[in-house]
């Protein structure tokens, strides 16, 4: 069973997202990446969405720039969590592309991260707190990631601050 499904709006996209990518395979989260646009494949969207769904996936997360609908049009089709990921792409540096992705309408919620790589990143840590909820061996590993994130800053704080 596929946990996280990450659909992309192209190809280009793929490079932006690996930390996405990476974070789910290192804390054991099953996923899958998906081509999927939502204005020039739009069918194609909506029936891997619905059986993937079927299939049992439990969040999807769905990055795209520009006008990004992507991650509104799979809010539409499904009650699954969605969250969205800005991608930055000239000429806006992905400032459209918040604003497509975060802009949803009252009903149909899309859980916005920030835009590029960072929020690529926090998207997969969101998934992973989400499916945290129900999994007590994940939330140790995310507990002890965030752990190791603040032992390393307080390691360079050291080696900056050591005579």
């Amino acid at each position: 069973m596929i946990q996280v499904s990450i659909f992309m709006g192209s190809k280009s996209d793929l490079e932006k997202l690996s930390d996405c990518v990476a974070i789910l395979h290192e804390f054991g989260i099953s996923n899958e990446v998906h081509i999927c646009s939502a204005h020039r494949s739009p069918e194609y969207l909506i029936h891997t969405l619905r059986r993937l769904e079927q299939q049992g996936l439990q969040i999807v997360i769905a990055a795209a720039g520009g006008a990004a609908h992507l991650a509104g049009v799979c809010a539409a089709h499904t009650t699954l969590p969605v969250i969205g990921v800005p991608v930055d792409i000239p000429p806006l540096n992905g400032l459209d592309s918040l604003l497509s992705t975060v802009q949803m309408p009252g009903g149909i919620p899309v859980a916005t991260v920030s835009i590029g790589k960072a929020g690529a990143k926090n998207a997969a840590l969101l998934a992973a707190a989400i499916l945290a909820l129900q999994d007590s061996a994940l939330r140790e590993k995310l507990s002890q990631y965030r752990s190791g994130m603040a032992a390393e800053i307080e390691k360079q704080d050291r080696e900056l601050n050591s005579p």
